[in-house]
């Protein structure tokens, strides 16, 4: 199993975050919306401060994957937080030089985690496109339970996709 850390974003983060989504659009931007080509370092900047605001809102946590020798390798957070019902989406993503080395499983346990210790969300809700399996195999491979396939859940690239419904659940 990969050793790896999570720590939350800083502004810092956008140049190592830009080279990554660079590097990886080809192996994550069919699955991530928000990864394409031109993704430039404004976005990252903007983005980052936006997470820090919805991390004081108690709205978002966004993690920042490094490595030992401090090598960013991806990104792993919860975010659409509904506080009523104490549920939030657990996500991640992997940079393709650091892809197939457990890194997004080990990120994930570490980020549910500390979610489940820091705040009183009840159910981390992972929704992967039906396609990705790669994303479904790390939600296994943490221990998520599969719930189902959620007609017509994600927009990705090329259209609406069907998803596939995993959770955790705080002990």
């Amino acid at each position: 199993m990969s050793t790896c850390k999570v720590e939350p974003y800083e502004l810092a983060d956008a140049e190592d975050l830009v080279a990554a989504v660079l590097e990886s659009v080809a192996e994550v931007g069919r699955w991530m919306g928000w990864f394409h080509p031109g993704y430039s370092l404004d976005e990252a900047q903007d983005w980052i401060r936006s997470q820090q605001e919805l991390t004081r809102q108690g709205l978002a946590y966004e993690f920042a994957i490094r490595d030992d020798a401090g090598r960013y390798l991806g990104g792993c957070g919860v975010n659409q937080v509904n506080k009523a019902n104490r549920f939030a989406d657990l996500g991640y993503w992997v940079r393709t030089s650091a892809m197939g080395r457990g890194v997004a499983p080990a990120a994930a346990r570490l980020v549910a985690a500390e979610v489940f210790r820091g705040t009183d969300l009840m159910r981390l809700e992972i929704v992967c496109a039906v396609g990705n399996v790669r994303s479904q195999r790390v939600a296994e491979r943490v221990g998520a339970m599969r719930e189902g396939v959620l007609r017509r859940r994600l927009t990705i690239l090329g259209g609406s996709s069907d998803a596939v419904m995993y959770s955790l659940v705080r002990e």
